[in-house]
């Protein structure tokens, strides 16, 4: 089957059109030493059902996820997914069209929105929430640039026990803006050294930006921070990487936070190699008109009934670019529904034991962990499902050691943290049984 629908008359057409006799003629530009001279050594073409049996054969050569115990977080979170989730996802009724800027025909898909976003608002303990963002790196990302369109300062304070990806999406959208990133630095549990943000605290200072959990693991704590923030006429961002977190931890906006943003991939979104995810923002309602992305709102149509619209487009594909909040001009809606169902199925005390179950075995894994000679637990601070180990040697060397037994044992810290080379970031999740975290340390114990 040809990919290339033109026929030779169309492709002869198209080339009297713009005045050249071949195709050939459209390469000119490019050097005869780098032109392929014959045609590329390919196979022949297979059948449809061919190519399937060949991909087949190529895909039972790659290791299965299943066959291996993991122990992998780092901001992508093995979460069980009930079948509900996709038997709802995946119904005709939510094939809806790209965008739902017709609300006459769009009302189920602004629905299920606008019941994200208040699901996301008493989860963060914020005011109001928009529709989602690309992924909770773009979102922490967005959050910064608000805060200083908000304050109109330049300065920020960026917490160097957040996420490394999301620090570096923060630089890459900040760069043009040129805002000035300062790191807060890491204090002796773990923790973001919150003496450093009130040495460096000024008039200057836009935004002090945390995730809680951090990423290792690590629940932050800043109960006045947010007071003394405010006292300064600066803003407190708070991340947060693993959702789930929010089931039994306090919310960001009881502790002053003024912007929440985070990823709600464990919300029954798969790991999928890293993608799609989804992004979530909330936010104080007086900064309602500085909120990136889009929002649904109810309101009632012409015969009184409840409805549901877009609100306030504040994108630069509605208004002058100088005005736009942001150019995101959509939501993450398949993955947006996803959480909305999970959450929905759950239910409060549902998320609440989910999220139990996860410190509960997490708590369970580090204590018997701690127990081996040469393997100490970095950090003593409260955590929810993740910690970090340090080994007795380089902590690739121990997951190499590791791979064979079929164990995936955790993320080696040192691609970020230069100092930490030894340390090993590990995760627990109800995914994990007992006999699995007792088989990672009986095969440490090994070693």
């Amino acid at each position: 089957m040809r990919y290339l629908p033109q026929t030779e008359n169309d492709v002869r057409d198209m080339l009297a059109r713009i005045g050249i006799e071949n195709v050939s003629d459209l390469f000119e530009h490019i050097p005869e030493a780098l032109r392929l001279e014959k045609p590329l050594a390919l196979p022949e073409a297979l059948s449809e059902s061919e190519l399937t049996v060949v991909l087949n054969r190529m895909q039972k050569r790659n290791p299965q996820p299943d066959d291996y115990v993991q122990f992998l977080g780092a901001g992508a979170y093995r979460h069980f997914t009930p079948a509900l989730i996709n038997h709802l996802l995946l119904r005709g009724e939510f094939m809806t069209s790209y965008t739902p800027y017709q609300p006459e025909v769009s009302q189920g898909t602004l629905q299920a929105i606008f019941e994200f976003q208040s699901m996301i608002s008493r989860l963060t303990g914020m005011e109001i929430a928009n529709a989602s963002m690309y992924d909770g790196a773009s979102a922490l990302a967005e959050a910064v640039l608000m805060a200083g369109r908000v304050t109109g300062r330049k300065e920020f304070l960026v917490s160097r026990a957040a996420h490394s990806e999301y620090r570096q999406v923060v630089e890459t959208y900040t760069r043009g803006a040129e805002l000035n990133i300062k790191e807060i630095p890491i204090a002796k549990n773990g923790a973001t050294d919150l003496d450093f943000v009130a040495d460096n605290l000024n008039e200057n200072v836009g935004a002090v930006v945390l995730q809680s959990p951090n990423f290792f693991g690590v629940v932050e704590q800043y109960p006045d921070l947010g007071e003394r923030l405010e006292k300064n006429g600066t803003l407190l961002i708070v991340a947060v990487a693993e959702p789930l977190s929010l089931g039994i931890l306090k919310p960001p906006g009881e502790h002053g936070a003024d912007i929440v943003v985070g990823e709600g991939q464990g919300f029954g979104i798969p790991v999928s190699f890293g993608g799609p995810y989804v992004g979530f923002f909330a936010t104080r309602e007086k900064f309602f008109r500085q909120v990136p992305g889009r929002l649904v709102g109810e309101t009632v149509d012409q015969n009184n009934q409840k409805a549901y619209t877009l609100t306030l487009s504040t994108r630069e594909q509605h208004i002058r670019r100088e005005r736009a909040t942001s150019n995101i001009c959509t939501n993450q809606g398949l993955c947006a529904l996803a959480a909305t169902i999970y959450m929905a199925t759950l239910g409060k005390q549902g998320l609440r034991d989910v999220a139990a179950m996860n410190a509960q075995k997490a708590h369970y894994l580090k204590n018997e962990l701690e127990k081996l000679p040469g393997y100490n637990v970095r950090f003593e601070a409260e955590i929810f499902n993740e910690f970090v180990l340090d080994c007795p040697e380089p902590a690739e060397t121990i997951l190499e050691k590791l791979y064979p037994e079929k164990i995936l044992a955790g993320v080696a810290l040192g691609r970020w943290y230069p100092e930490m080379q030894n340390s090993l970031l590990l995760c627990a999740t109800e995914t994990n049984t007992r006999e699995e975290m007792d088989r990672l340390v009986h095969t440490l114990a090994a070693l």
